[in-house]
């Protein structure tokens, strides 16, 4: 008797999603490990971030000369996610994904690290990926992305959901779930076991009565304010540079010097790199500078809307930390219980993953309710608006209610940019005419 066609799509996916998962526990162990190593560098050597604008215009020329496909990074994977080709992301984004991400913390760029995981991962499928049928390397793609993240913060059951999640917005589609479960809880295994500790941060303590909840809920709305500028500013710098600067190497370059004029005028390094401690310490319940979360914002901005490689999610957990600690007071929470809990809604804004980023609050909070991190993820992200920090996303139905009149994020961007340059020129008219 044969076994029904759906238990062989099953153990497929499972079996393509532990090969995955193996790829993916081994990059992202590579990959921490660098991260580990520049970050320590650069606080004993002070003297690197000098040297940021010249890393910039090295990381800028080589993904110009070598980089070919590589340079369009996670939105490349989305792409891939929607149309599966023969080609998909290629093997060398890995290796430049890697060491430019690695350069970039050395010599204190503001970054993360879940954007370059999930295309290690993504890129070292290609070894066998194009002897694959069409769906079997959508599973791959999806698992690569599972893998990724999952194993990148030590969060399998968020991997494998944010992996579903993040293609499109209003629509999930489940028929590879087995690949991205397998490949997250195995990634997370490898990791682990290759001598990964990821940090434990506790239980948050917030009582779910209607009044905390309510606090939550408020704050949640400046959770998704402070995604949605986030967003503008980045694609703004990205835009600035593309549209007077000719020459791309040149971007990371002036970022960079903006960067150490940054750093000056601040008179802190705080932002720089992934600012852990700075995290650390509004979870602690310590008092963090009311500014603070705005300060990583345009760090984090200037990093990557000039190019320099990296992701996004850890300094988006800063931001949110940082803010949920200063909003914690007026709104009578405890400052370390509401900075967790805007470390998980600001991402959860930015990448339009309210499910995922709910499994994720659980998974670095154990015991804490899910209903918490359910309210703050689903406010905030409906306060962001059809923004994302994946301009590849696709919009099924509006995160705002009713169906979507683009196709991705990138096009709701252009869609914005052009009646805000409408109502600029009737402002200017109007002007002329008085």
């Amino acid at each position: 008797m044969q076994p029904p066609r759906g238990i062989e799509r099953v153990v497929r996916d499972l079996m393509l999603g532990a090969v995955v998962g193996v790829l993916s526990g081994v990059g992202s162990y590579a990959f921490l490990r660098s991260l580990s190593w520049a970050t320590d560098t650069r606080t004993e050597h002070g003297w690197l971030l000098f040297l940021l604008p010249f890393a910039g215009f090295a990381v800028g020329y080589a993904y110009l000369h070598f980089g070919g496909e590589a340079n369009r990074g996670t939105n490349l994977i989305l792409d891939e996610l929607h149309d599966p080709t023969d080609a998909g992301p290629p093997l060398r984004m890995a290796p430049m994904v890697l060491i430019g991400s690695t350069i970039t913390h050395l010599f204190g760029g503001s970054s993360g690290r879940e954007g370059a995981a999930v295309q290690i991962a993504a890129s070292l499928t290609s070894l066998f990926r194009r002897f694959l049928a069409p769906s079997d390397r959508r599973a791959v793609i999806i698992a690569a992305v599972a893998g990724g993240f999952g194993s990148v913060f030590g969060v399998p059951a968020a991997g494998t959901v944010f992996a579903i999640e993040v293609p499109t917005v209003g629509r999930q589609r489940y028929e590879h779930l087995p690949a991205a479960l397998a490949a997250a809880f195995v990634g997370d295994r490898v990791t682990r076991g290759l001598g990964i500790h990821h940090h434990d941060y506790g239980r948050l303590t917030i009582d779910l009565d209607l009044a905390s909840m309510a606090a939550v809920a408020v704050a949640s709305i400046a959770f998704g304010w402070c995604a949605a500028v986030f967003i503008e500013l980045t694609h703004i710098i990205r835009r600035r540079f593309s549209v007077h600067v000719r020459y791309s190497p040149l971007h990371p370059m002036l970022g960079g010097v903006v960067v150490i004029a940054l750093t000056g005028i601040v008179g802190t390094r705080s932002y720089l790199g992934l600012s852990l401690p700075l995290i650390n310490v509004a979870l602690g319940g310590s008092a963090v500078v009311f500014a603070a979360f705005a300060w990583k914002l345009i760090f984090t901005s200037v990093t990557l809307g000039s190019g320099f490689p990296g992701g996004e999610v850890t300094p988006l957990f800063c931001m949110g930390a940082c803010l949920g600690s200063v909003l914690a007071g007026p709104l009578g929470l405890q400052s370390g219980a509401l900075a967790g809990v805007g470390m998980v809604a600001v991402f959860a804004a930015a990448s339009n993953t309210p499910l995922a980023c709910t499994l994720l609050g659980v998974e670095l909070f154990p015991g804490t309710s899910p209903v918490v991190f359910l309210i703050a993820t689903l406010i905030a992200t409906a306060m962001s608006g059809d923004r994302s920090v994946y301009g590849r996303q696709r919009i099924e139905r509006s995160v705002r209610g009713g169906d979507a009149a683009h196709a991705t994020m990138a096009e709701a961007d252009a869609m914005r940019v052009d009646s805000w340059s409408r109502t600029a020129r009737d402002l200017r008219a109007r002007g002329r005419r008085r």
